[in-house]
């Protein structure tokens, strides 16, 4: 990897690592109800979120304006249609990871975005028709072999988990659809749907906006430093390097968060279980082969 790409595989993993540690500021909100945390991630990502774009990228909303004029109302309507979907599945995503953090497992979490990927593809496959190899498939034989063997130890953790990674996969794969809107204004308009949609549930639960100091402190830090900063870090580290190594880089994530569960909340880790993550490490390499041999070919060639 040439030097001036090193900024951008930095920024890849920096984001990734960020997320790995989300579950300590959820869990300093663990007194707060998984549906209230979620009304304030979103209320706050969207005011930080539009005020970055409003300063910072007038001119991307400018060429996205300008592009969404020029399309016919069928496509209009399936650009609406895709940004309506993704701000459901997105918003659910949120709902569950936070609901899981703090009242299932840290464990159940991460173990979702470890398998997240993998749906993705699979998705890819089924959806959208995308060619996996054999090897691919073998891996994902692997992966289902880890799920069911987890399963057997814990059903309701894999359940939480299966879900939260299908309702992020499923995000995923609508977002490649959408090639030619700027993903961070795409984001915004999710967020602010997302507002409109929860808006209705907010007023009909309201019991006053909360007037704890830790609680508004930890909602700005998961509003900024766990949605928008490493969004625009994983928007950025495109620019320089392929989607596939991301994909290689987004297991920084898991690694982080199941030593966070592990060694700074101290979650138990019985046999079953770690035989089950270690057969999907075993998928995840088996499924990303062909781009770490040709890290691994590059690294010589360059030794």
């Amino acid at each position: 990897m040439g030097k001036s790409n090193l900024r951008y595989f930095f920024a890849g993993i920096l984001s990734f690592a960020i997320w790995g540690f989300f579950s300590i500021p959820l869990r300093n909100l663990k007194a707060f109800p998984s549906e209230e945390i979620l009304y304030y991630r979103i209320f706050t990502s969207l005011v930080f979120l539009w005020i970055a774009i409003l300063v910072f990228r007038k001119k991307q909303i400018r060429k996205d304006l300008d592009y969404l004029a020029g399309l016919s109302r069928k496509d209009k309507n399936t650009v609406a249609l895709q940004i309506a979907a993704s701000t459901v599945l997105l918003t659910s995503n949120w709902y569950t990871y936070i609901y899981a953090v703090n009242n299932v497992s840290l464990q159940s979490a991460a173990f979702a975005y470890m398998v997240c990927p993998l749906i993705t593809a699979f998705g890819g496959f089924i959806l959208l028709k995308e060619h996996l190899s054999k090897l691919k498939l073998i891996s994902l034989a692997i992966a289902l072999g880890s799920i069911i063997l987890l399963a057997s130890g814990s059903f309701v953790e894999v359940m939480w988990s299966v879900i939260i990674a299908s309702l992020y996969a499923f995000y995923l794969i609508i977002q490649r659809k959408m090639q030619n809107l700027d993903k961070l204004n795409v984001l915004a308009s999710q967020i602010a749907l997302a507002v409109v949609l929860m808006l209705p549930f907010y007023l009909f639960q309201h019991g006053g906006i909360p007037d704890s100091a830790w609680f508004w402190g930890n909602i700005i830090v998961v509003a900024v430093f766990f949605t928008i900063i490493p969004l625009f870090l994983s928007l950025y580290a495109l620019i320089g390097i392929p989607s596939s190594t991301l994909g290689i880089i987004i297991y920084v994530n898991p690694i982080i968060a199941f030593n966070v569960a592990i060694f700074y909340f101290d979650e138990h880790v019985d046999s079953n279980k770690l035989i089950a993550y270690f057969l999907l490490v075993v998928s995840v390499i088996v499924f990303n082969w062909s781009i770490i041999k040709d890290i691994l070919t590059f690294r010589k060639k360059n030794i």
